[in-house]
Formats: structure tokens, sequence, C-alpha cells
């Protein structure tokens, strides 16, 4: 096993742009919102992918070709190592690339009560990274303070859902968790990267002004948590010991860092693997498993298991790394 890289898949979305270019890529025409970086799951919805399963397909060595579901199956030992897979056996996380040139939609994700009680609903707890905002461009982040259901169902009648939302600016390099449960919106003007869990279930609240989606509110309202107190931020403790290394997130299904090295070689260097890196700035190449992967800015590469012989970057890079739950 080796350092992989995927084909991106690409989502049109109503709200999307065209700054993944800035990343490098060549994009399919028209408004793109979504790069699914690394994903596998059996089945996408309507409200969220599309329908269908989506797996991602290796674009890089001998492997290229292969679907990661495909490597699961054969070369799970190597693949994952410690860490566990997801409740289905699929991969444990779906990374993304996001570009809201338009504000998302008003939604939430199943909370745990609610996935426990429906089949086909899926848990889905998620962070964002934001890479770039344009001046102004604000992120909403669950309920204020003292909201009730019936405030919110209200407030869909009004169109005023937003004016019940707490909002936070977007600072580029500041990161987000959204918990299931949490109704929340990517705001126009923001280029962000994302974690989450393998889930595609969304359910909208609202959708400013947009009458051509189907909203969802009563699946939204069992799910969305009213409570006073937000999360508490836990402490973050670094789990790389390579680089300059800044925790962004630990929850119980993935922890994130960004990772700053400096340009030049590392023999056999210490890279909490299996885990999945997204490269913001630089270049470089892993060597592992008999393997050169070269990797580039916009570039996702999942790190294997199997022990890293060599690391070089030509520049300066920083990553983002998410590294995957433990059994």
């Amino acid at each position: 096993m080796y350092a992989l890289k995927f084909a991106p898949i690409y989502k049109a979305k109503v709200w999307g742009g065209r700054r993944l270019e800035l990343l490098g890529r060549d994009l399919p025409y028209g408004p793109i919102g979504e790069s699914w970086e690394l994903v596998d799951v059996a089945e996408t919805t309507a409200s969220g992918g599309g329908g269908g399963a989506a797996h991602s397909v290796v674009s890089n060595g001998p492997l290229r070709g292969r679907t990661l579901r495909d490597l699961l199956c054969v070369h799970q030992e190597s693949l994952l190592g410690p860490a566990r897979a997801w409740r289905d056996g699929g991969f444990p996380l779906l990374v993304k690339l996001l570009d809201a040139n338009e504000h998302l939609s008003v939604q939430v994700h199943p909370s745990p009560a609610y996935a426990a009680q429906h089949l086909n609903a899926r848990l889905k707890s998620e962070a964002w990274y934001i890479i770039a905002a344009k001046p102004g461009a604000v992120l909403y982040v669950g309920m204020k303070p003292g909201v009730t259901a019936a405030d919110l169902r209200s407030a869909i009648a009004d169109n005023t859902v937003p004016e019940l939302m707490l909002v936070v600016p977007a600072i580029p390099g500041e990161c987000h968790y959204l918990p299931s449960g949490t109704c929340h919106a990517l705001g126009a003007g923001i280029l962000v990267a994302e974690v989450q869990t393998p889930s595609d279930t969304t359910f909208r609240v609202y959708d400013w002004g947009r009458t051509d989606r189907e909203l969802h509110v009563e699946q939204a309202l069992a799910c969305i948590n009213f409570s006073d107190e937000l999360p508490a931020d836990e402490p973050v403790e670094p789990v790389n010991q390579l680089g300059d290394v800044t925790p962004l997130v630990n929850s119980e299904y993935f922890c994130w860092e960004r990772i700053v090295l400096a340009a030049g070689s590392y023999e056999h260097p210490e890279i909490v693997a299996p885990a999945v890196w997204m490269i913001l700035d630089g270049a470089g190449a892993i060597s592992c498993g008999g393997v050169n992967t070269e990797f580039s800015l916009g570039d996702t590469v999942l790190i294997p298991a199997t022990q890293i012989d060599a690391l070089a970057c030509a520049a300066d890079v920083t990553v983002l790394s998410a590294a995957l739950p433990l059994a």
C-alpha cells in the first residue's frame, strides 16, 4: 500500500462558483459547489449528492482505477491499520472542498437519536476549515439562546429564519466543528475544506428565497439541538510530532490538524497514519510501499497505515491532516 490520490467528484450546485480553479482544478462547466475528494458511501440522497452510491477512484500508481471500497475489501489492514472502518464497513470519513458563491441552505443533519430511529438517516458531524472568504462573509452556526421549535416554525413561515441564528465572521485559517443536530449554513463568498462522517443526509429548513428545492421542516425540527448551551470546546492536544502543528478538532470521529512543514527531506517522518492530507500550500512527495506519490496545492492524499519511508518538501508545505478514529 502507498499514498493514494483520487479523482475528485464534482457537484454542480445552485450556490456554487468557480473558485476551485484557484486550487489548480480543471472544472466542468457550470457553478461547481462541491468537490468530493474522498468518499465511500453506498447511497447518496437527492437533497445532498443526487442519489446512488459514491466511491472514490484511485488516480495514481499501480492501483489506479480501483475504488476505495475495493481496497477496503482487499487491503483493509494495510490501509487502515488500527483505525476502524465506518459502521457499514466503508471508509470512515467523507472529505470535500466547498465553494459557496451564494448562501447554502439553512440545514441540519440527523441527530444521534433521530438516526437511531430512522434507518435511512445517517448521522453527520462535520468541520469546516476556512480557506478563503470575501470581506463581510459569515457563517450561521446554531440557534440563538432561547429559540424554541415553535419560534423556528414561525420563522420558517415568515421567511425570517436567519434572524434566529448565531452569526460568526468567516475568517481564513479558522475551523468550526458542527456536531450533528446543529442548525447551520455556509454564507456566500466562502471557500472551505470539510471533513465529515460518511453521510449525505441533509434536512433543509430555509433556502434564501429559492423555490425549486424541497424543504424538510418536520425532519429538521426533530433533529435540531435547541439547547441554550453550545457544546463546550475541549482542550485539543497535538497528535503529530512533525512540523509546526495547530490542533483544530478532536472528536470521536476524527482528529484534524494544520501542519506546516519546512522545505527539506524527512526520513521515516513521524506522521500519524492512516490520515487524509489536504494540501493548502507547497509541493512535495511521500514515499511508501515502493511508490513515490507527488503532491501539490489542492491535492488530497490518503496516507495508509503502511510505514512511510520518506517525505520530501520542495517548498514549505501547509497541510490539513485528518487522522482516523482508532478501534
